[in-house]
């Protein structure tokens, strides 16, 4: 995964403000967290947020890696696109809280994993296309996502906390061993 670049000044993203505002409304309205990710589900159903919130030069996302854009953070959420070209995929991880997250544009392929005994075993494998949204909540929630297509994908992820410094990975994964626990 590599950092964004930065964004000039000038552009405003489109509708961003509005789903600030939107969000704050509805993660307030519960400590749940799967209630809270299925709001925050409902707001990007409803505002249908678009790829240009990224600028052009963000859209193209970067050869080295999937590149994380963080548009807004505050103490109870934050909102991350991610650009993947074809072929660039997550670790297969968990989360420290809850996400929900809205496909603006191409395909995500996303494998869904389960612990059994002292193995990591795959139970699903979703294919989600542009307008698709879905919502987790730990501890539910290892999974690898990665884009299979053969065009640009581009994710719009609301996480439950400020992630202005980091990310919201709990752990990171081994397909057939334990949990190997982030430092």
């Amino acid at each position: 995964m590599t950092a964004a670049s930065t964004t000039p000044s000038t552009y405003v993203r489109p509708g961003l403000a509005e789903l600030i505002k939107r969000l704050r409304e509805c993660t307030g309205r519960t400590s749940e967290p799967h209630a809270t990710a299925q709001a925050v589900a409902a707001v990007l159903t409803g505002l249908r947020p678009t790829p240009y919130l990224l600028t052009p030069v963000e859209r193209e996302g970067a050869a080295g890696g999937y590149t994380r854009n963080t548009l807004h953070a505050e103490s109870t959420f934050s909102i991350t696109a991610l650009v993947w070209r074809p072929g660039q995929l997550t670790e297969i991880h968990d989360h420290l809280v809850w996400c929900t997250f809205l496909v603006l544009q191409g395909t995500e392929t996303e494998n869904i994993f389960d612990i059994d005994g002292d193995r990591l075993v795959r139970t699903a494998q979703r294919q989600r296309a542009a307008g698709s949204v879905s919502g987790v909540a730990p501890p539910d929630d290892i999974h690898q996502v990665h884009n299979t297509g053969d065009t640009v994908a581009i994710t719009l992820h609301v996480y439950g906390a400020d992630l202005s410094k980091g990310t919201s990975v709990r752990r990171k994964y081994e397909q057939r061993a334990t949990p190997k626990y982030m430092e």
